[in-house]
């Protein structure tokens, strides 16, 4: 939980009007985010830690207990190269 993550110098991450969606932007196309996938990946600066995103998140939406599915989604998200991270 200690690790920085940020998204991948590869991809831009940005909000589309039209798509109504958070999206990553890269050369050969687009990856049309969910709103959960879209909300972490917002926090995802390269600053934060993975735990102050969780807390960040927590606090948000409300919602406890979310540690492990964000660590989940960080996994899959560095394993398709959208997400760099260093360790705090």
């Amino acid at each position: 939980m200690n690790q920085r993550p940020r998204v991948s110098r590869r991809f831009r991450l940005q909000w589309e009007d039209a798509q109504q969606a958070w999206v990553l932007l890269y050369p050969e196309g687009m990856v049309k985010l969910n709103r959960s996938a879209g909300e972490i990946l917002a926090r995802c600066n390269g600053e934060r830690t993975l735990a102050e995103v969780v807390q960040d998140l927590e606090q948000a939406f409300g919602a406890s207990n979310l540690a492990a599915e964000v660590v989940a989604f960080i996994d899959m998200a560095r394993k398709q190269q959208w997400v760099e991270a260093q360790d705090a």
